[in-house]
């Protein structure tokens, strides 16, 4: 006679719901143990939850070009984290010299603009480049091909700018105006945090905008329905997924202005943990959901500032903030085990 356990209790649901419990015990028992030490005053878990929503600002914005192409294309573009780094990297000479020859600090809010809008053309012309040489002639492959190509495409871009800049982490010219502090509901908020933060949630709320009240956002709703029927209705699919990754590429390049000021170094390698962070964060809110990018991000954002301190302080850790990293690494493996649809996306199985 065999025994089977009922499908609602697989052995794979069985060690699930062990792992979770074991997940929240650590958590539970960490955090309890950091507040009732009081390790922390409340001036510090603000600092951190101002910290946390920067951050998360910055990986929502590199993750919407993530969730836009897998919304159109069904791939993962992993050259995005490398279109951020462009803007970022490119926009130092430009700074630099505009820091020469006084502008910067003369005309500070000018010379944010001039920064953001050549960052923005950059990575959106990096990214339009990406999709014509790298991805079209690759439609219609099996998406393992699309996957190593984009892998290829990082790595080219990463030793192009290293072979073209250098290898060396460069100062980012810091701007007088956003030096110091403002004070904001009991939040001690850093000038340059406020820009990330205002920023980010200015280009989020156009982005929504864009896609649900214009005839282009629209158009890339069609096409990432249908395709073919998109096509019959007149509307240009390729056009739609040029301006798709366009619309990444100005993201990511924003990203990378509002990255470069808030923590005043780039690098030729900086797009790689934040673009697969950000990546993380798609999948936390569903790839492929505009909002669940958005949503995604705040929150990974907000566990990297906050659950090293929260967690790990409790359990003696010698340097808690160093393993934010792992942190953050920890979620993506865990929403891939709990809920692999992300939060607003679905766990049904796709029809091939």
């Amino acid at each position: 006679m065999r025994l089977a356990l009922p499908e609602r209790w697989s052995v794979q649901r069985i060690v699930q719901i062990l792992l979770a419990a074991l997940l929240l015990f650590v958590i539970f028992k960490g955090a309890s143990a950091t507040l009732s030490e009081g390790k922390f005053t409340a001036a510090a878990w603000k600092s951190l939850i101002v910290t946390g929503l920067a951050l998360g600002g910055l990986y929502a914005l590199i993750a919407m070009g993530y969730t836009l192409v897998y919304g159109i294309l069904f791939i993962i573009n992993f050259a995005h984290g490398e279109v951020f780094m462009s803007g970022a990297l490119s926009t130092f000479f430009v700074a630099r010299a505009l820091n020469d020859s006084g502008f910067l600090n003369d005309q500070p809010v000018l010379s944010i603009g001039i920064l953001l809008l050549f960052s923005m053309l950059v990575s959106t012309t990096i990214a339009v480049l990406l999709e014509r040489i790298a991805y079209r002639p690759l439609r219609g492959s099996p998406r393992l091909v699309p996957l190593i190509t984009a892998i290829g495409a990082s790595l080219f871009l990463q030793n192009t700018f290293r072979g073209m800049f250098g290898a060396k982490v460069r100062a980012y010219p810091q701007i007088e105006l956003l030096k110091g502090t403002v004070d904001i509901f009991g939040f001690v908020v850093g000038k340059s945090q406020l820009l990330v933060i205002a920023g980010a949630a200015l280009l989020v709320v156009g982005l929504f905008f864009f896609i649900d009240r214009t005839k282009t956002g629209r158009a890339m709703r069609a096409v990432g329905e249908d395709k073919e029927i998109a096509s019959l209705m007149g509307i240009d699919v390729d056009r739609v997924i040029v301006t798709t990754f366009a619309i990444g590429g100005m993201l990511a390049g924003a990203a990378g202005v509002l990255w470069a000021i808030n923590f005043k170094q780039v690098d030729f390698f900086m797009g790689f943990v934040p673009g697969i962070k950000a990546f993380t964060a798609a999948v936390l809110g569903g790839i492929g959901n505009v909002v669940g990018a958005a949503l995604g991000g705040l929150i990974l954002g907000l566990l990297e500032a906050v659950a090293p301190a929260l967690l790990l302080t409790g359990y003696d850790v010698p340097s808690p903030n160093q393993l934010k990293d792992v942190i953050a690494f920890s979620v993506l493996v865990f929403v891939l085990i709990f809920k692999p649809g992300g939060i607003l996306g679905s766990d049904e199985p796709e029809k091939v």
